[in-house]
């Protein structure tokens, strides 16, 4: 059996809390989901990747907090506190992180308490901290770890905001109307980042390559553990570029078919740094932590908590509903030439251009519910190897 979403895996859009192959349909005005045929322009021949598993320098494993039901953002009060549970984004952590901490901003703001404490210092919980210090909050994090340590500082880092984020049975037309305001509300931010010292935020070309024409469906690889997610991307079409169908002879790569696109890259070693200096020099604290037991939270000197624990609130505060999808990414010695992302479909795998190296992010098999942490330094190279057998 192939499932429809490895269908629409033939053209990838990558994800930002480690998503590596989400779904992305229709990107045109034509029935296929591709722009009309446009001359291929390129600026300048294409760099080759130094594609060798000897200039791997890095290696990263997270587990994606997926909730088929979607982002926790409610508010209960627990031990004596009001706590606001902001988790549970998938792969779509730091795509959503600037509109999903305004949605949760509200239920913050309700108690009238002008100090507050966030738990996490990861995607969501730094991100969650800026948007409350704009509102005029004093703000304090507890956390175990702070970037780079975090789960999240091993995302990929490109713009996924449907990654692993709904099952199609709760995306219901509240939710995914409440999905695109997170989304569109995230995007503003983030291209207003455009251009900052040290490129937090990139635009990149991007290309994906398929053995087969892309209008025909993947092999069935056998049973697929993962759930049937939901389809949202029509409903914020025109933020994404449309897609380009390459012929042979107009790209270098060592496949029959291509297409190309545009991809937003966040270089996230830059932008944890710029998200914490801008934390601090507004009067945020850090005070490390480590949180066993939700109980532990009556101790605070705060009476309003934010829950940014990500897969942690699974132990943390019995959220049982939480799923780990296990997510490895490598990083290759940077090339700053190499400024183009690539994707090959059917094969899961994926090259992401940044300034701390070409990320490599392979899928392996079994990486839903797969809670495994522990790098598998073969999969990576062997990731790398394919990726230089691509490279004309």
């Amino acid at each position: 059996m192939i499932h429809r979403r490895q269908l629409l895996q033939s053209i990838p859009w990558a994800a930002g809390a480690l998503a590596p192959f989400a779904p992305l349909t229709a990107l045109a005005d034509d029935a296929s989901g591709v722009a009309p045929r446009l001359p291929f322009r390129a600026n300048a021949p294409l760099a080759k990747v130094r594609a060798e598993p000897d200039r791997l320098i890095d290696f990263a494993v997270c587990t994606r907090p997926f909730r088929p039901q979607g982002p926790r953002i409610e508010a209960q009060q627990l031990h004596g506190k009001h706590v606001v549970h902001h988790y549970g984004h998938g792969g779509s952590g730091w795509s959503l992180s600037w509109g999903s901490a305004r949605q949760a901003l509200p239920l913050i703001l309700a108690t009238r308490d002008r100090h507050i404490a966030i738990i996490g210092c990861g995607a969501i919980g730094l991100t969650t901290a800026r948007v409350a210090q704009r509102a005029g909050l004093r703000v304090r994090i507890y956390c175990k770890e702070r970037p780079p340590e975090v789960r999240s500082s091993a995302a990929t880092g490109v713009w996924s905001p449907d990654s692993r984020l709904y099952t199609e049975e709760h995306a219901t037309p509240p939710v995914a109307a409440q999905w695109e305001r997170m989304a569109r509300s995230s995007f503003k931010t983030w291209q207003s980042m455009l251009g900052l010292p040290g490129e937090p935020v990139e635009w990149h070309d991007a290309y994906v390559v398929s053995d087969t024409p892309f209008e025909e469906p993947l092999p069935d690889t056998g049973p697929d553990e993962e759930p049937e997610y939901a389809e949202l991307e029509e409903r914020v079409r025109e933020l994404r570029p449309r897609l380009v169908t390459l012929r042979p002879g107009e790209h270098p790569f060592k496949a029959p078919h291509a297409r190309r696109f545009a991809q937003l890259v966040f270089n996230l070693a830059t932008y944890q740094r710029l998200l914490m200096d801008d934390f601090l020099r507004e009067g945020g604290e850090i005070e490390q932590r480590d949180f066993v037991h939700a109980r532990q939270i009556a101790g605070l000197r705060e009476r309003t908590i934010v829950n940014c624990t990500g897969y942690g609130a699974k132990a943390l505060f019995g959220d049982k509903s939480i799923v780990p999808v296990r997510g490895q990414t490598a990083r290759l010695i940077p090339q700053p030439q190499v400024d183009y992302a690539l994707y090959w479909r059917g094969h899961n795998l994926a090259m992401v251009p940044r300034r701390d190296g070409l990320l490599v992010q392979a899928q392996g098999p079994h990486d839903y519910n797969n809670e495994d942490t522990q790098v598998d330094r073969a999969l990576s190279e062997d990731a790398v190897r394919r990726l230089a057998g691509l490279m004309a």
